[in-house]
């Protein structure tokens, strides 16, 4: 379809990426900025599970131009069943080479680098360097917070999702700034360990998990587009709480903790 003289994007959007973004430049809530703004970012991933798979579908689908995959387990066939980048041939394969390799072939113009280790208080720092946003997906509380503590330090904005049973949880975090919850102000210091409740204990629907993904990714882009397109409003320590069983959707917000040992 032509696009209208309003949402015509900048020149220095390649001509050959137009028609793919094309229903994104349309919306005046992106419009050409926001999709220039969406091919200049960099966002790291942690975790390519059952919210990283359909997140990372989403934010190479909208040509986030720089992705970093973090994540150190190998694809399992029980992951078929919500994680829907991998496919049968890639069980035993690492997850963040079995991803980056779906990236690259959906879309060869991003750039995409894979990280087969586990994110550590030792090594955040410089796994989520230059990063534009850091989206956390991963399945422990230990991992949870070394990124929401590098996060603060270095300054980037984060998007937490969580998923166990029918109950999904997104919020984006920029503790560095004044006033502003970090992950630690939500769930405190009790959390600081490895053990944490799995799906493999308590189940998960895949349906669920892609709801959660999808919105996770939803609410990157909104950080992403901040100051470049009218979605750029990123809800900074607002909760939102996802029913599956409902359905249904509420929203708190999480307040700063002057005592915070990340942030305060």
């Amino acid at each position: 379809m032509a696009l209208p003289p309003a949402h015509l994007p900048p020149a220095h959007l390649p001509p050959h990426r137009l028609a793919r973004f094309a229903r994104h430049i349309v919306l005046p809530e992106v419009g050409g900025a926001g999709q220039v703004a969406l091919a200049s970012a960099h966002v790291v991933m942690i975790g390519c599970g059952g919210i990283g798979a359909p997140a990372l579908q989403y934010l190479a689908a909208a040509g986030v131009a720089r992705l970093t995959l973090i994540d150190d387990d190998l694809v399992e066939a029980s992951n078929l069943q919500r994680q829907t980048i991998f496919a049968q041939a890639d069980i035993g394969v690492p997850k963040a080479k079995a991803a980056a390799a779906w990236v690259r072939a959906f879309d060869p113009a991003l750039t995409v680098t894979a990280h087969e280790t586990r994110l550590t208080a030792s090594n955040a720092a410089g796994l989520i360097a230059d990063a534009t946003l850091v989206l956390d997906g991963c399945d422990n509380f230990a991992t949870r917070l070394a990124v929401s503590d590098a996060c603060v330090a270095a300054k980037i904005p984060l998007t937490s999702a969580a998923v166990g049973r029918f109950s999904g949880q997104i919020a984006n975090f920029t503790g560095h700034l004044p006033g502003q919850p970090c992950y630690r102000c939500f769930v405190g210091d009790a959390f600081d360990a490895e053990d944490c409740d799995s799906c493999a204990d308590h189940g998960v629907l895949g349906a669920f998990t892609g709801m959660v993904g999808s919105m996770a990714a939803l609410s990157a882009i909104r950080v992403i587009l901040e100051g470049h397109a009218a979605l750029g409003n990123p809800q900074w320590g607002q909760l939102h709480l996802l029913d599956g069983l409902a359905p249904g959707l509420r929203t708190m917000r999480i307040p700063k903790d002057a005592g915070c040992g990340g942030c305060g």
